[in-house]
């Protein structure tokens, strides 16, 4: 399924967020200390939360994905203009192919909907970081409040109308309202983490209330 998005997947992000994705990357990178860090974006995707730790000063950031075609794409784009080099591995955020305490921050966009058990992921995560190290989840989240039923038309009619329009593919963005119906809100998910082992677990809210930036420190 997100082998089949990738040509059009930065374009359709663009649109069904009103550009507001690259903001929330920036949040989110800004909020694992990056300055001089040996970091992780897992499930890297296009490589975007990648490129933007290395434009906020990691020393080094791996980006890891298990479909290969996204990271052919991240390949692409880093080959012509991003402001350094991104080493990609194809991987499972599950059974991660690095030593325990290997990064200082773990950064993550939109994947907590795509693996198979959160707590296991919380805890592979929570292995590969060092002690005092970072970790950053950009997610989104079930919205509330007084928005709430807007919202969730926009995600469930909106978003699945642009995935047709644009990407010619109504099922794979018919998915995110799916995966979003079953995932856990915030504060669950951010009782997960702190079962995996994590401390000072916090999380903001923004997007009107549908996106989550959890942060947490081993």
């Amino acid at each position: 399924m997100f082998a089949s998005i990738v040509p059009r997947y930065d374009t359709v992000n663009s649109l069904m967020t009103l550009g507001l994705d690259r903001r929330w990357r920036r949040q989110a990178i800004a909020m694992a200390d990056p300055l001089g860090a040996v970091a992780l974006d897992i499930a890297t995707g296009t490589g975007e939360l990648a490129f933007e730790a290395l434009r906020q000063g990691v020393r080094i950031v791996i980006g890891a994905d298990f479909c290969v075609e996204m990271l052919q794409a991240a390949n692409g784009k880093a080959a012509h203009s991003a402001p350094g080099s991104v080493p990609l591995v194809a991987a499972d955020a599950m059974r991660l192919p690095f030593a325990d305490g290997s990064f200082d921050c773990v950064v993550n966009g939109f994947m907590l909907r795509n693996v198979d058990n959160l707590p296991d992921t919380f805890a592979e995560l929570c292995r590969v970081l060092r002690i005092g190290g970072r970790l950053v989840c950009l997610d989104l989240t079930p919205p509330r409040g007084p928005l709430k039923r807007f919202l969730g038309m926009y995600i469930a009619r909106v978003v699945p109308l642009l995935g047709v329009l644009v990407a010619g593919n109504y099922g794979a963005y018919r998915y995110l309202f799916d995966s979003l119906s079953i995932h856990p809100d915030a504060d669950h998910v951010a009782a997960m983490i702190r079962e995996a082992g994590f401390a000072e677990v916090s999380y903001q809210r923004t997007g009107w209330g549908t996106v989550a930036l959890h942060r947490a420190i081993k």
